[in-house]
């Protein structure tokens, strides 16, 4: 009775266990990138899946094309620019990245000539939220690709003179 009494638990918790897993999952659509077109020589594809969110609309996603490198206290920016191409016949976008990872920056003194690990980053874009197709990126293949989604704050009132 015992013995019984112990599968028929442990059933009930992977049972539970596997309807969470299953539950988290379907969060997200299965995406088809497959019509994209390969990477080019010295590039990388990469994509970002994002997951299915109530009010998609007033969602926002912004991203960040760069690498990490070591720097001084100066403000740095990587050099460059993305493109946004559209995948003929489909009506979707990507997006292509033009940079040779030179950076540009401010010109302050630092007084202890410090270098510290950085993130460094393309001027970022920001694009609406849609969890049905994803962002797909060429990006050389020393960078990566960073996001973060923007959700709208209660609303503010201007204030009046």
């Amino acid at each position: 009775m015992k013995f019984s009494k112990t599968i028929i638990s442990g059933l009930m918790l992977f049972a539970a266990v596997n309807a969470f897993a299953q539950k988290k999952t379907e969060k997200f659509e299965k995406l088809q990138i497959e019509m994209f077109p390969k990477a080019k020589e010295g590039f990388k594809q990469v994509y970002v899946q994002l997951p299915v969110a109530k009010n998609e609309n007033d969602l926002k996603v912004e991203f960040f094309v760069g690498t990490e490198k070591m720097l001084d206290c100066n403000k740095h920016f990587l050099i460059g620019k993305i493109n946004t191409q559209d995948l003929q016949g489909w009506g979707y976008n990507y997006y292509e990245v033009e940079s040779k990872g030179e950076t540009g920056g401010t010109l302050m003194a630092c007084p202890d000539q410090k270098l510290t690990k950085k993130f460094v980053y393309i001027q970022p874009e920001i694009v609406r939220y849609n969890s049905k197709l994803p962002l797909v990126f060429y990006v050389p293949k020393d960078m990566e690709v960073r996001y973060r989604v923007l959700r709208p704050d209660a609303m503010k009132k201007a204030v009046q003179r």
